[in-house]
């Protein structure tokens, strides 16, 4: 009854983002249109928070499932006149791309008064435009993550790293046995431009990395060939399973089905918290047992920088319904929902960590909220779409090929001509 009492409350101080506030009675019977990408497991873990917020306020959603195609969604969607109330977007720059064009509402003071209270600042300015908070994180992404057979470190004799060169020492040690140190599924480019940012944040800084984040630095800076210089030594030959052909075949999903089959194919994957569901459901691994999880190293004793994702709650059609819905979304009680079903990890830090069902999400939840303002949101995801969203172009090619051909000085020259080429 939490929500409901703070819905109340809010309605009686006029603090909706519609032209006139309503109590939870006179919100009973509205309907509501809300679009995502979650189909599957977390389109049923989504729905027991729409059903929560639905027992509260008597609202009726109807939930649309775009996949990973959302934005082609929501295209189609525009030009039709046929915008949902509430979607959630993935990515920051298409966030502020329809604020700027109108297309989102406003959110009410009682929903930037949660957001205050429960997200760092970090999170608050992703979700804001020109001064105005536009959308709540309500799902996010560590991926700053690796994950490692349990059983091959043993048989090698070593332990999770905190260091970048106690990565490189763990990849020669690795690579002398018959495990090859890492899983890549360069076939899905985005994975390697994950590894690229953990390694420009942790090598360059936060700063530099919100500078070429806005392309306010040229990719042919030298922080960007010290990170593809590292990247070359941890994806020698000799460590990439089935070296780079094989690896350029291999998705996302077959990496670390890959890495976690009986005997492992590889020691290590690097990538986000949702790892854990793909190994759980492809593979007989356990988790904490055979399967574990570090944080990826930093490159100076102290730092917590994380990168990461997320999926930003946006009101599309102004509405009573629409306001208490994204206000419910910022509370920590919509977030345990879906917290105590696994596969979910919030921004918020008035949720529990107990509300996660196992020690590896605790862990994994912990370091994002304690990154605080050392948290940076993928990088690619801030790019235009050309340069950092698409397969086969952009950052994702670039990389793809510098997993082949590992020319340092080529490969930041052609991400400098495609990042120019997408901004110009």
């Amino acid at each position: 009854m939490l929500f409901a009492i703070a819905l109340l409350a809010s309605a009686c101080s006029g603090t909706s983002s519609s032209s006139t506030s309503s109590s939870s009675t006179e919100l009973r019977g509205a309907r509501l249109r809300v679009l995502a990408v979650w189909t599957g497991a977390e389109a049923r873990r989504f729905a027991a928070v729409i059903r929560a917020f639905e027992a509260h306020t008597g609202v009726v959603i109807d939930y649309v499932s775009t996949g990973n195609r959302i934005a082609d969604e929501l295209a189609a969607r525009r030009a039709a006149h046929d915008l949902p109330d509430v979607a959630f977007v993935p990515q920051p720059g298409l966030l502020r791309q329809y604020a700027r064009a109108g297309l989102l509402v406003p959110l009410g003071a009682g929903t930037v008064n949660e957001v205050t209270r429960s997200y760092p600042p970090v999170w608050r300015e992703l979700g804001s435009v020109d001064g105005r908070l536009y959308g709540v994180w309500f799902k996010a992404a560590n991926k700053s993550l690796i994950w490692y057979d349990v059983g091959a470190f043993e048989r090698a004799g070593v332990i999770p790293p905190s260091s970048l060169e106690g990565l490189v020492a763990v990849a020669r040690k690795l690579a002398t046995t018959r495990v090859p140190v890492f899983s890549l599924g360069a076939r899905d480019g985005w994975t390697l431009t994950d590894w690229f940012e953990n390694v420009y944040l942790a090598l360059a800084g936060p700063g530099r990395y919100d500078e070429l984040a806005a392309h306010h630095m040229a990719w042919t800076d030298p922080s960007v060939k010290r990170a593809l210089r590292l990247l070359s030594r941890l994806w020698s030959p000799s460590n990439v399973a089935g070296g780079a052909g094989r690896a350029l075949t291999t998705t996302f999903e077959q990496s670390v089905r890959n890495a976690f089959s009986s005997p492992p194919d590889a020691a290590m994957v690097m990538e986000g918290d949702f790892v854990a569901g793909a190994i759980t459901g492809t593979t007989k691994a356990r988790l904490g047992i055979d399967a574990d999880v570090f944080p990826f190293p930093q490159a100076r004793v102290g730092d917590r920088f994380v990168v990461g994702g997320g999926d930003a709650a946006v009101v599309m059609r102004r509405s009573a319904a629409a306001d208490a819905f994204v206000r419910y979304l910022a509370t920590p009680q919509a977030a345990v929902v879906w917290a105590r079903y696994g596969g979910f990890i919030s921004a918020n830090v008035n949720v529990d960590l107990s509300a996660y069902p196992d020690a590896v999400t605790r862990g994994i939840a912990r370091a994002l909220i304690e990154a605080g303002d050392g948290f940076r949101f993928d990088l690619s995801d801030l790019q235009p779409a050309q340069f950092g969203g698409i397969e086969g172009r952009g950052m994702r090619r670039r990389l793809q090929d510098f997993l082949v051909t590992d020319d340092v000085d080529g490969t930041a020259a052609g991400l400098e001509a495609d990042a120019t080429a997408a901004y110009g």
